[in-house]
């Protein structure tokens, strides 16, 4: 479940006296960084946490209750509150990005080569609501794709069970995002690192100040494949059925919870080139945004963003 990102944690710039733990889950990994005794204690939960996310919302599991939503013919489906609270705020975002964020465009991912929504209708978020614990469709074969914003909102239980235990200084990382409690065991914020988001580069294209709060990229690097010279993607741009197009190549969103930083750099990636900052000067967001420029790389910031910035 979930889009890989282009974000690195802080190894990159030391961790002497830092201990982790980490996994699997979502088809890719977590870990959590700090110092401390107690962070061994985190494995069986962490583990717990995740596996019955999966088993409610992924879309890849046809035993899930997006899963069962998605293959059915019933106009609306029973699901779980976390799964009410997931999908109540991927419709908020679609309404406030004006559509660059559609949790309907499943079908339309799974055309380009990318995501399980294989058979369904054209996208078009405004059919799909909420009736109590019912997730319910105004017309036939319109489906739910979570996995632009469900990956967030797990790492934000994650950093919610890590408090529960007491922890009160960690890095935690699900799939690329990641989210920071208190400050690194030498005092100072956390780091991390945007990586270069073109195709086959190595490296960092920038470093990021992160305390008591999340940050998470989209883009072309993770997920994507070259065809006939153009590189598609899988973030799709909903006004077209195609993946989004242009200079743009990645957008980092810093924000004070993992699920609004996930959801929305989907949304301003989708956006596109012209679109993307204007909509989050708007929003007021604090993003990122790495442009191709003949090779090179052009940054452009809004939100005060450029403050996070080493």
């Amino acid at each position: 479940m979930g889009a890989a990102t282009l974000l690195a944690p802080s190894a990159a710039f030391g961790s002497a006296g830092l201990g982790t733990i980490h996994g699997a889950a979502f088809g890719t990994t977590w870990r959590i960084t700090g110092s401390g005794s107690g962070l061994e204690e985190l494995r069986g939960p962490v583990d717990r946490l995740l596996a019955g996310i999966d088993r409610r919302m992924s879309p890849w599991r046809p035993d899930s209750e997006v899963g069962r939503f998605n293959a059915g013919n019933s106009a609306d489906v029973a699901i779980s509150a976390d799964t009410a609270t997931v999908a109540a705020a991927a419709l908020r975002v679609a309404e406030q990005s004006e559509g660059c964020f559609d949790p309907t465009v499943g079908p339309a991912v799974a055309r380009w080569g990318f995501g399980p929504i294989s058979t369904g209708a054209a996208p078009g978020w405004r059919g799909l609501a909420l009736s109590g614990d019912r997730l319910t469709r105004a017309r036939p074969g319109l489906t739910f794709d979570p996995c632009g914003i469900a990956k967030g909102w797990a790492l934000d239980r994650l950093a919610e069970l890590a408090r529960r235990a007491g922890h009160t200084d960690l890095l935690l990382d699900l799939g690329g995002e990641l989210a920071a409690l208190g400050r690194h065991p030498s005092g100072r914020p956390w780091q991390v690192a945007i990586e270069d988001p073109r195709p086959g580069r190595t490296g960092l294209a920038a470093a990021l100040s992160l305390e008591a709060g999340a940050v998470a990229t989209s883009g072309l690097r993770a997920q994507s494949y070259a065809l006939n010279g153009r590189t598609y993607g899988h973030i799709i741009d909903p006004a077209t059925g195609h993946p989004a197009q242009g200079r743009l190549l990645s957008v980092t969103v810093l924000a004070g919870t993992a699920m609004e930083a996930d959801a929305w750099a989907t949304a301003l990636f989708a956006a596109g080139d012209a679109k993307g900052a204007a909509l989050a000067r708007r929003r007021r967001l604090r993003a990122i945004f790495l442009f191709d420029d003949h090779g090179g790389l052009v940054q452009e910031t809004t939100g005060g963003a450029d403050h996070a910035l080493l």
